[in-house]
């Protein structure tokens, strides 16, 4: 089992700036990525960005690349989403999630392990 506590949400008006965070425990040596994905009311839950944990590499959906960094203290098990130029349509709930190194990986259905969520509200 991994456990996932997600922190670091809140309201910002648009074109600032939060910094997520994703802090895992448990069987964290079978973790091969940490996605980070939202859902918007009345909306599919969608991937914003991933990343190995292993060798660093990131992945971003398109409606967020430019503007959000997927980072990871290892020493910490932690994963961060820097997210600046925030626009209204950022605003969700956002989740954090384990999965192992196969899929797709901004795909939710590889994902296994998830947090509660953090609320972003972004305003204009």
């Amino acid at each position: 089992q991994v456990q996932l506590v997600e922190s670091g949400g809140g309201s910002v008006q648009a074109g600032g700036s939060l910094r997520l965070s994703c802090t895992s425990s448990g069987y964290t040596y079978s973790i091969g990525r940490i996605g980070w994905f939202r859902q918007a009311p009345g909306k599919e839950r969608e991937g914003v960005a991933a990343i190995y944990t292993s060798g660093g590499i990131t992945y971003y959906g398109d409606s967020v690349k430019g503007r959000f960094t997927i980072s990871q203290d290892n020493a910490k098990n932690t994963v961060y989403l820097q997210m600046n130029s925030l626009k209204v349509e950022d605003t969700a709930m956002y989740y954090c999630a384990a999965a192992s190194n196969v899929g797709a990986p901004l795909n939710k259905i590889w994902y296994q392990d998830w947090g509660q969520g953090t609320q972003v509200t972004v305003s204009s």
